[in-house]
C-alpha cells in the first residue's frame, strides 16, 4: 500500500518517526512533507498531499502542530475526507462511517505512541458501508475537482 506523506515545520521530528513506522509495515511512504524545520505555509503542503490522494485513491496522513489547519485546507478538495483524530476511538469511527482517506494528526497534542496507535488503527480499520455510505456519498462531490 503507498501512503502519502505531508507535514510542516512543527512535525518534522514526528514525521520522520512516522516515516520508519510505516516502512516497518511494508508500506511504501511518499514523502511530500517538507523536511526543514524553517517556518513554511502547510497549505502548501495540504494541498500536495489533498491532490495526490484524489488524483490516486491512495491514502494520506497530514501532520501539523494541532493537525486542524491541514484537515481544513484537505477537505476543500473533491474526493477527499480528512479527518482530524485525536484518539483511537476517532480513528476507529473516522473509517468505519466516513471512510476518511486522510488522516491528520497534530504533533504537539499527540506522542508518538498514540500517533502509531492512531495509524494502526487507520490502516487495519474497514469502511462498514451500509446507511454510512449513504452519508459519504452525499459529501464526496462537494468541494474542488481535481483534473
Amino acid at each position: 500500500m503507498k501512503i502519502f506523506l505531508a507535514n510542516d515545520h512543527a512535525a518534522i521530528e514526528i514525521k520522520d518517526q512516522v516515516i520508519k513506522f510505516l516502512e516497518s509495515l511494508n508500506m511504501e511512504v511518499l514523502n511530500l512533507g517538507t523536511d526543514s524545520s524553517d517556518s513554511v505555509h502547510y497549505p502548501e503542503y495540504a494541498s500536495l498531499l489533498a491532490k495526490e490522494v484524489a488524483k490516486t485513491g491512495e491514502r494520506g496522513i497530514l501532520i501539523c502542530g494541532s493537525g486542524i489547519g491541514v484537515s481544513m485546507v484537505a477537505n476543500k478538495y473533491q474526493g477527499v475526507r480528512a479527518a482530524l483524530c485525536k484518539s483511537v476511538e476517532d480513528v476507529k469511527l473516522s473509517r468505519l462511517h466516513n471512510n476518511s482517506n486522510v488522516l491528520c494528526l497534530g504533533s504537539r497534542s499527540s506522542t508518538i505512541s498514540e500517533i502509531r496507535d492512531m495509524i494502526s488503527c487507520w490502516l487495519e480499520t474497514e469502511f462498514e458501508g451500509g446507511r454510512h455510505q449513504t452519508r459519504v456519498d452525499m459529501f464526496s462531490q462537494l468541494g474542488t475537482e481535481v483534473k
